[in-house]
């Protein structure tokens, strides 16, 4: 059995050498019989990230990696490393050390025990501000309810794939992605193990407040087209109210014979619709800017240059530079 573990990298130049340590010991207490690999995707990374991950893959060849031409985002990363990953088993985990290499163990059981996804679930998150927890509980609360109940609360991109699973993965290609959401659409057979998250051990997060807006907005949009259809419930909801007031103006003008007050409330409403009109023509913008991004067809990804990487896959949606990619092996290989 060959154990592939990925690992997303974006300036971790503080974490690198210290889950480099906990990794490898981790790796050596699994049971025998497994061959290990180490891919790491460093994503643009503008400090000492790649030359830290150069100096160790000169030491241990199990260490792998591909170096993004720039910063692709978290996502992208991910899904080179189940493009390039060739194991039997997958493990997404980040550098950041909050999703602890000691899991490793138990995922392995459970995949022999025939799951293609297993999922440590978070049961506490420690070092997370009360409004992050709070936010993040009821993003879950909101992609469960209104756009895919499968998806399972309190999980990240931690997870175990079943080389079925990375195969099923692979076979989806959309530029907008949110790789939890797309584990959940496959609809394979999960395993969860709760775990306590710890604080980041050292950095910075890369997943500062607008991020996470955006990354919950890209969640909810390719997933769903769950806002198009609430602004059309809001839409004919305000049409029906139209018709109610257009029925009591006609009444108050020609049975009572009065004037009808409240032509300022009328203007303030009038510039609240239009804005609200705005508004849902923006979001279909949006849709629509997503529709236009697809059709360009471009790379979810390019590879400037690897280390340790003798084979390249042929997959849709990534863009390697090869005669980058072979000078560098054949220079570390002289």
């Amino acid at each position: 059995m060959l154990l592939s573990v990925v690992i997303p990298l974006f300036n971790e130049e503080e974490t690198l050498p210290l889950l480099l340590k906990r990794l490898c010991d981790a790796l050596e207490h699994l049971e025998d019989g497994i061959s290990k690999e180490i891919l790491f995707i460093n994503d643009g990374s503008s400090d000492a990230t790649a030359r830290i991950l150069e100096e160790a893959g000169l030491k241990d060849a199990r260490i792998k990696a591909i170096h993004f031409s720039r910063n692709f985002g978290h996502q992208a990363a991910v899904t080179a490393g189940l493009d390039i990953a060739s194991g039997d088993a997958v493990v997404v985990m980040d550098a950041d050390l909050q999703d602890p290499p000691e899991l490793l163990a138990q995922m392995i059981e459970k995949y022999r025990e025939g799951y293609d996804i297993v999922s440590p679930q978070r049961v506490s998150r420690d070092g997370e501000t009360w409004f992050k927890k709070i936010t993040a509980q009821a993003f879950y609360s909101l992609m469960r309810a209104g756009v895919d109940k499968r998806l399972t609360s309190q999980v990240g991109d931690f997870r175990l794939y079943s080389r079925a699973a990375v195969l099923g993965m692979r076979g989806l290609r959309e530029r907008h992605r949110f790789l939890r959401g797309m584990v959940a659409w496959l609809g394979l057979k999960e395993a969860v193990i709760p775990f306590k998250r710890s604080a980041r051990v050292a950095g910075e997060t890369k997943y500062p407040l607008w991020k996470m807006l955006r990354f919950a907005w890209t969640a909810i949009t390719s997933s769903s087209a769950l806002p198009l259809r609430i602004t059309s419930f809001a839409g004919l909801l305000s049409m029906l109210g139209g018709f109610v007031y257009l029925g009591y103006i006609l009444y108050v003008t020609f049975v009572t014979q009065t004037t009808v007050p409240g032509w300022s409330s009328l203007a303030s409403l009038q510039v609240l619709f239009n804005g609200a009109i705005l508004l849902a023509i923006g979001l279909v913008g949006d849709y629509l800017a997503r529709v236009y991004e697809e059709a360009k067809d471009r790379p979810l990804y390019v590879v400037d240059k690897t280390l340790n990487v003798t084979v390249l896959p042929k997959v849709d949606g990534a863009l390697w530079l090869p005669e980058r990619v072979i000078r560098n092996e054949m220079t570390r290989a002289a």
